[in-house]
């Protein structure tokens, strides 16, 4: 899936200065300029509140414009996210004092963001010349604009096929080796996962994707992404209003897809694998039915207490497969239960890890990045709550209380206790627009655990180089 950065502009485009300025240094910022140009400002209100933007007139027309930060961190991406569409539409401008050129960029980026794959009509945000010292931001804002259209997509047009097409895609364009699990492999290797998607029509049967990529010498880092392309919620059928967002359901497996295309953009020094459960959780002669009992690689047998709760089903082969790959660690993403949007909101991605080091390199590299994340407990008293009386262990718990934590217990089942292992609860979803967060999809928390990891590798020091065959059983 191609996507283009909307209000980047091209190289040598005239362009004017955007100067960006705080509440506490407006009356020394208004003393540089002509008296006239201060003046205006001063009659038009102009506080330097937090997205309060306003043009400097000249007799030619418009000199520049001026943002106001308010209490925000000029280092925050979302201090600029309000330019490109309150600047007059198709203009073209460069950052000029008081701006911080990463943060800006990517805030000036992901502002313009528009779903726009399905509509006609023009679209001219103001545009960014970029300082060149921007081509991360650039770079960063390419890999969430990505994600944000995996998750728009309708199911219709992004199901398993297409969510595994574009790991291979992205492969191809990172020079990494990829392939495709499926069909009697799948079936062998993967069963819960393939359980989950058995029902799904012709064409978008389930698989994974993998991706391989970095130097054998180098630690293996393992990326795991629930891609429900479209969740019903099977035989415990969803009600209309649960069902309308789930294309959103492989939100976990774009955030992972966009966390690995930074780190390869970024040439992290490590061995990168990248698993995607491609699935789609339908109705139909096959389908799961509550009160079965499904196998897992691990060999640990699952008895399903709700065919709603297929997301941690996916996550359980992935993980054990991840696990076999002797990582240094493995890190999850899904949009996984309803309950961590109870205990946090839409905003904040529950960070689940029983490692110390890895819970606190993501915490903090989350609220540094103004990507925050936010640590739930891994409360081992309710492990209990799994236990089945005919199988290993049960897909739901007993009771209808911490579903996050108890979600959060089952995958950890089949991560071993000596693996480094963090599992992200997202939302992956903007209920509404703000500055540089526009309504639709999103790609959550990326910036943090990509920082967080770089942190993390330092750590990790060089491992024993192992084969990266492809396992297809």
């Amino acid at each position: 899936m191609d996507t283009q950065l909307d209000g980047l502009a091209a190289a040598l485009t005239p362009s004017r200065p955007v100067h960006v300025v705080a509440p506490a240094g407006l009356e020394a910022w208004l003393g540089g300029l002509a008296p006239e140009q201060a003046e205006f400002l001063r009659a038009s209100g102009f506080k330097a509140r937090a997205q309060q933007i306003a043009l400097l007139p000249t007799a030619d027309g418009v000199s520049a414009a001026v943002l106001g930060l308010g209490e925000q961190a000029p280092d925050s991406p979302w201090a600029y996210g309000a330019l490109p569409l309150a600047l007059p539409e198709g203009s073209c401008w460069h950052l000029g004092a008081g701006a911080d050129p990463q943060a800006a960029t990517l805030g000036w980026l992901l502002g313009a963001y528009r779903f726009r794959r399905f509509r006609s009509g023009p679209y001219h945000p103001a545009r960014l010349l970029p300082p060149a010292e921007a081509e991360p931001a650039i770079a960063t804002a390419r890999a969430i604009c990505r994600a944000r259209d995996l998750i728009n997509t309708p199911a219709a047009d992004c199901g398993p096929a297409e969510l595994a097409a574009a790991v291979l895609a992205l492969g191809a364009t990172h020079g990494a080796t990829t392939g495709i699990i499926e069909g009697e492999a799948l079936a062998a290797g993967f069963p819960a996962l393939r359980a989950v998607g058995l029902a799904a029509a012709s064409g978008r049967e389930p698989r994974v994707a993998v991706l391989r990529w970095g130097d054998p010498a180098h630690p293996l880092v393992a990326l795991c992404g629930k891609g429900v392309c479209f969740d019903t919620g099977g035989l415990d059928l969803k009600p209309a209003e649960g069902m309308r967002r789930m294309k959103k359901d492989m939100g976990g497996a774009a955030i992972m897809i966009a966390l690995a295309e930074s780190i390869m953009t970024a040439r992290m020094p490590v061995r990168l694998l990248l698993l995607v459960g491609a699935v789609e959780n339908s109705v139909g002669p096959l389908s799961f039915r509550p009160g079965d009992i499904l196998r897992t690689r691990k060999g640990l047998t699952v008895e399903v207490g709700n065919t709603d709760a297929e997301g941690r089903l996916v996550l359980a082969d992935l993980l054990t497969y991840a696990a076999e790959q002797a990582p240094a660690l493995i890190l999850d993403a899904a949009t996984l239960t309803g309950a961590a949007r109870v205990a946090l909101g839409p905003d904040l991605p529950a960070l689940f890890s029983d490692d110390e080091s890895v819970a606190a390199a993501f915490c903090n590299s989350g609220m540094a990045a103004h990507d925050a994340v936010w640590r739930l407990p891994i409360h081992e008293s309710y492990g209990s709550w799994l236990d089945s009386p005919v199988a290993d262990l049960v897909n739901v718990a007993t009771r209808p209380m911490a579903g996050a934590v108890v979600a959060a217990l089952f995958l950890r089942r089949f991560v071993p206790s000596d693996v480094p292992w963090a599992h992200l609860d997202v939302y992956a979803w903007n209920d509404q627009s703000r500055p540089g967060r526009p309504e639709g999809g999103e790609c959550q928390a990326m910036r943090g655990l990509r920082d967080g990891l770089a942190a993390l590798v330092r750590q990790f020091g060089a491992t024993k180089p192992r084969p990266d065959a492809l396992i297809t059983h």
